[in-house]
């Protein structure tokens, strides 16, 4: 699944959060954060396993999730690109509105 899509969610966003937070968590740490079912819970944790935005380990009949680091800022690296890309452009733009402006400037003064 797309890491943005997976992160649509709030529920899921929540998560992230959680284990951000406070680190590796078991599954029903996780699930009492939520009023909603376990199994709802279930498949939040799902989409973020598939999306590979969390890591889970098993213990016994113990789940444990925690963050898969370098996913979870996979996001930020590309909001800055597109935040730079932007940066660029609006740069550009902004430079011919100032050539613009200075060439009808010209035009005015000659009339």
């Amino acid at each position: 699944m797309d890491l943005f899509a997976a992160l649509a969610h709030p529920a899921r966003r929540k998560v992230i959060e959680l284990l951000a937070t406070r680190g590796r968590l078991p599954a029903t740490d996780i699930f009492y954060e939520f009023k909603t079912s376990p199994s709802a819970v279930s498949q939040h944790l799902k989409i973020l396993r598939d999306a590979e935005l969390v890591y889970v380990e098993r213990k016994g009949r113990e789940r444990f999730y925690k963050l898969n680091m370098g996913n979870v800022r996979a996001p930020e690296l590309w909001t800055k690109k597109m935040t730079w890309l932007w940066n660029k452009r609006l740069g550009a733009l902004e430079e011919m509105a100032k050539i613009e402006k200075e060439e009808m400037l010209k035009r005015e003064r000659r009339v």
